[in-house]
């Protein structure tokens, strides 16, 4: 049974993607009944989430020890039981890829984080997994850093569909549309067929009033409380008037007249931070047509439990969420402060994740050999 909630958000047209991959959501059928049951059409992973699903259970052994006992070093280890899981979701959600022509039933994997400052490494790695992965609706992961601009578009320009991740500035995101602009006539004169290539921007919300409301609380006075909690939407409904914006120029027009796909904005990080916000606010205020909203499992229950879908609720909103924003500075945030150290803050999350996978999986291929 479809839950109304979802359905409802799924009709608005957001696509519901699940922020979340593990061997056991595979193996159990837990995801083949989200699919059913919550309107899930893709999903995203990253190095927090394949740790977190390597830390637990035994579902790995096996691979893990034929992998050790053919000699192979922890690096490639990692890389075939995370592109083995990438794999396996791509085929799970294959039939709702075809029936969406590729808008949807896609499944995420993300380069090296230790490759974010080096645009060659990135695309050489991008190359590499969505090669190993093996399926068209794989989207390979690379961040919004300087260094992952030109390796979005390099990537693009092979033909090979990317999530593009860790978006946190309104600067930034436009600068990762014309990268992906850019990809795109470089793939036409490749001769790539334009239709087949398929991106999205993910743009983090949650961390943004993370970082922003405890600089309120430090400031202390009655205008600057009275803005928290409302820096992440204001900044994620400003992203969608920029998508509007570029996705209406003639330059885009000439792409979509060639069969070019529109870059979607994904909403990452929506899961609620500060207990005292209600636990869909990222879902009910960010609807809108033709976005993405990856939700953590925990998200995703609470919209199908109390999720009040109302429509649209960016579109109309843009002068009051750009008054947030020049508010904030009113009383002395730096929005420019704020996302430079937030995508800082995200490289270092990923790659303090993914040498705790290594180490992880190092330990259990010690146990193997011993």
């Amino acid at each position: 049974m479809t839950n109304p909630n979802t359905k409802a958000l799924s009709d608005a047209g957001v696509s519901i993607w699940l922020d979340d991959l593990s061997r056991d959501l595979l193996e159990t059928g837990k995801i083949s009944d989200l699919i059913e049951e919550r309107n899930v059409v893709g999903l995203t992973s990253n190095p927090s989430i394949f740790q977190a699903a390597m830390s637990k259970g035994d579902r790995y052994n096996d691979d893990l020890a034929r992998l050790t006992k053919d000699g192979n070093d922890v690096e490639h280890v990692v890389f075939e039981l995370t592109t083995a899981d990438v794999r396996e979701a791509c085929d799970l959600f294959m039939p709702i890829y075809e029936s969406s022509k590729g808008v949807d039933g896609r499944a995420s994997i993300e380069v090296d984080p230790r490759l974010a400052h080096d645009t060659d490494k990135t695309v050489a790695q991008a190359k590499q997994m969505h090669a190993a992965v093996d399926r068209p609706n794989v989207l390979i992961k690379i961040p919004a850093t300087k260094a992952g601009l030109p390796a979005i578009t390099a990537t693009i320009a092979e033909g090979i569909s990317v999530n593009v991740t860790l978006i946190f500035s309104l600067e930034r995101y436009r600068a990762v549309m014309n990268a992906y602009l850019e990809g795109l006539e470089k793939a036409q004169a490749n001769g790539h067929d334009l239709s087949k290539i398929h991106s999205v921007a993910s743009f983090f919300v949650s961390r943004v009033d993370t970082e922003i409301d405890k600089r309120l609380d430090a400031i202390g006075t009655d205008e600057a409380k009275a803005l928290k909690g409302k820096a992440g939407v204001a900044n994620a409904r400003l992203a969608y008037q920029a998508y509007e914006e570029v996705f209406s120029t003639p330059r885009w027009k000439s792409l979509a007249d060639a069969g070019a796909n529109p870059q979607r904005p994904l909403w990452a990080s929506t899961g609620v931070k500060d207990p005292s916000y209600p636990d869909t606010l990222y879902v009910t205020e960010l609807v809108a047509p033709g976005v993405v909203n990856t939700m953590p499992e925990k998200t995703l229950e609470a919209t199908a439990d109390h999720g009040e879908i109302k429509g649209d609720t960016i579109t109309g909103h843009y002068a009051e969420a750009s008054k947030v924003l020049d508010d904030l500075e009113g009383v002395g945030v730096s929005y420019n402060e704020v996302v430079e150290l937030l995508e800082v803050e995200g490289v270092d999350k990923f790659e303090k994740a993914w040498g705790e996978l290594l180490d992880g999986v190092t330990a259990e291929m010690e146990k193997v050999g011993a």
